[in-house]
């Protein structure tokens, strides 16, 4: 059985830890060729939970899918650092600092880490350096220096603390590395600390507990599980069309923008994008930014439902 040439939509898997997010598509992909396939948002092999992926014209929402906040579950191991700051890398032991570290000191040190920050990425990371990815210059022994980069911490809270185990919740923003956090809070405790482990929970409003296992893909899973497009917009501003607007927006046309019928969003989205509906509001037509003279102009057009066979 192979894949319509309709279908289109979201899955949300569970990526397990020992493969890289491209082997979790990859798997989609063989399930839905000749359509394209794709994910909206990495996790290291080591890595498990939450990845959306994205088959057909879906896959044109990838940009805005990797913009929602992301949560995770993370043990951080206090007393060990490691060049890739996490448990997979070259570990080193420093000395139990005495005394150790209480919860209040521990708690005062994490807010620093709250909001608006300049967070510098691993160096075992697929950062661009000169074209490359860090990674690579890190594994031939390479020097380099990677920049701070703006990233957003929503919310990091302590699950339990036991030394060396301190475990987290933390919601971020795109570009967040977590590996990052522990590396960084072990230098302002003085003791070092890595990332022992590491699960993504939600993105955006989809939950691991919804989440598909990826060794559980297949046809009929697949139908299952599939997220229609129009589902996957709801945290952008919403425009209604007539019947002649589908018509031009289908040709990729701009149309005029009546302010009564555009719906805000529930909150400021992080992308400009407006979703272009059908009158029932039941099938995403394309996504459109206002221009200039106040017509909306369709970036990304959406021809396909969400059925196969």
């Amino acid at each position: 059985m192979t894949a319509s040439l309709t279908l289109s939509g979201m899955l949300v898997l569970d990526k397990p830890c020992g493969i890289t997010s491209r082997d979790a598509v990859n798997r989609l992909q063989r399930l839905v060729r000749p359509l394209r396939a794709g994910h909206a948002g990495t996790l290291d092999p080591a890595a498990s939970g939450v990845l959306l992926t994205c088959i057909g014209d879906a896959t044109r929402l990838v940009r805005i899918l990797q913009l929602l906040p992301k949560t995770y579950l993370s043990r951080f191991t206090l007393g060990q650092s490691s060049d890739t700051d996490d448990a997979t890398g070259q570990i080193t032991q420093h000395a139990t600092p005495d005394p150790l570290p209480d919860p209040v000191t521990v708690t005062t040190c994490l807010q620093r880490f709250s909001g608006v920050i300049a967070q510098t990425p691993p160096q075992w990371s697929a950062v661009h350096v000169n074209g490359q990815r860090a990674y690579h210059l890190a594994r031939s022994g390479q020097e380099f220096t990677l920049s701070a980069r703006e990233v957003e911490i929503h919310s990091i809270n302590i699950h339990s603390f036991k030394w060396p185990h301190l475990d987290l919740s933390i919601t971020c923003g795109s570009g967040t590395y977590i590996r990052s956090i522990a590396r960084d809070l072990g230098q302002q405790l003085g003791c070092g600390a890595l990332m022992a482990s590491l699960q993504r929970t939600s993105i955006g409003p989809w939950q691991l507990s919804e989440a598909l296992a990826a060794d559980k893909l297949s046809h009929e899973s697949l139908q299952q599980y599939l997220i229609e497009p129009v589902r996957l917009i709801s945290h952008l501003p919403v425009y209604p069309c007539t019947a002649a607007e589908q018509e031009s927006v289908r040709c990729g046309r701009r149309i005029p923008c009546s302010p009564d019928r555009l719906q805000a969003a529930p909150a400021a989205p992080a992308d400009p994008s407006i979703a272009l509906l059908s009158a029932d509001h039941q099938q995403l037509l394309a996504l459109a930014e206002a221009d200039s003279d106040g017509l909306l102009q369709p970036r990304a057009v959406f021809l396909h439902s969400t059925t196969g066979n």
